[in-house]
């Protein structure tokens, strides 16, 4: 007879430690935003050159604003620089694409290599990472939680080309004199993409972050207050093996994000208040277990491991 005690559903040891995502992306981020001069550069001005004088050159101003607050925020990271960045990345994607029927083949195709590339780095966990510990506090360590699925298959890449355009159609119709067509774009544009940022900006102040006295999950998404779980009552965190569906007794924070999944085991209960859409306030969970998906799970395990967080596959 075994005297091995049985293991929670989903908190199986058997289960293979995550590991560190590579940081090849945030090395190569600032290379790949600094070469859009010359990948993509070629092909947005072949777009622009039928243009009338006056927007086309407030629209190289604005490239060149942008191309260049964009450089300057990865190179001194930050939490809504990260936002910029992605947002940037989409609508530079965008733009490559718009530009195909008025250039190149050759042109065409490196504008939209070059732009996909950053685009594609810019996603990648590592920048996540190193962009939200830019503004981090002390000893505490912020993991960038995954995107629901659900956003990024629709408003999510959606909401960038509403950004770009509310804030700049209204400036461009006025530099070309369509006064009246220019005062709507503004009044209509430039609030859209303020309230098109404003969510965005949230999606990237979702996270997991490690502080000396333990973990505190932080998602608006999810909850209406960031919660705190002291070292002492961490009782475990371990990867939830895919494609496992949390345990009936599990809260689940994921929002749809099944990679990467960790669950917390608590020594006993805690209450957390869940969001409910727009309404105020929120509902009280009480929950010794909870399932979240951080971007780099393998290197919040290690790390926690290192606080002496009871942390393990």
């Amino acid at each position: 007879m075994s005297g091995d005690t049985p293991k929670p559903p989903g908190m199986s040891g058997d289960t293979p430690k995550p590991k560190p995502k590579p940081r090849a992306p945030i090395r190569l981020m600032p290379l790949a935003w600094a070469s859009l001069v010359v990948t993509a550069g070629p092909a947005v001005a072949d777009a622009l050159q039928p243009w009338s004088t006056p927007p086309r050159l407030l629209a190289g101003v604005l490239l060149w604003a942008v191309w260049g607050g964009v450089l300057l925020a990865i190179l001194a990271p930050r939490p809504f620089g990260l936002t910029v960045l992605r947002v940037a990345a989409a609508l530079a994607v965008v733009l490559a694409a718009a530009a195909l029927p008025s250039t190149s083949l050759l042109a065409g195709t490196a504008a939209l290599a070059g732009t996909g590339l950053a685009a594609g780095l810019s996603l990648a966990p590592s920048v996540g990472y190193r962009f939200v510990n830019g503004a981090a506090y002390g000893d505490e360590r912020r993991f960038p939680l995954r995107l629901p699925p659900a956003l990024l298959l629709g408003p999510v890449p959606l909401a960038a080309p509403l950004v770009g355009v509310g804030a700049v159609a209204g400036p461009l119709l006025l530099a070309d004199g369509r006064w009246v067509a220019g005062v709507l774009a503004l009044l209509a544009g430039v609030p859209a993409a303020a309230a098109a940022g404003r969510s965005l900006y949230a999606l990237s102040q979702r996270w997991a972050v490690l502080v000396p006295a333990g973990l505190v999950l932080k998602d608006p998404l999810t909850m209406v207050d960031p919660v705190l779980f002291p070292r002492e009552r961490i009782a475990s965190l371990r990867p939830l093996p895919y494609p496992t569906a949390p345990a009936e007794d599990i809260v689940d924070l994921r929002l749809g994000a099944v990679k990467g999944s960790l669950v917390i085991e608590l020594t006993d209960e805690a209450v957390l208040y869940r969001t409910r859409g727009r309404a105020r306030g929120g509902e009280a969970v009480r929950a010794r277990r909870l399932a979240f998906s951080p971007g780099q799970a393998g290197m919040l395990l290690e790390k926690a491991a290192e606080r002496r967080i009871a942390a393990g596959g």
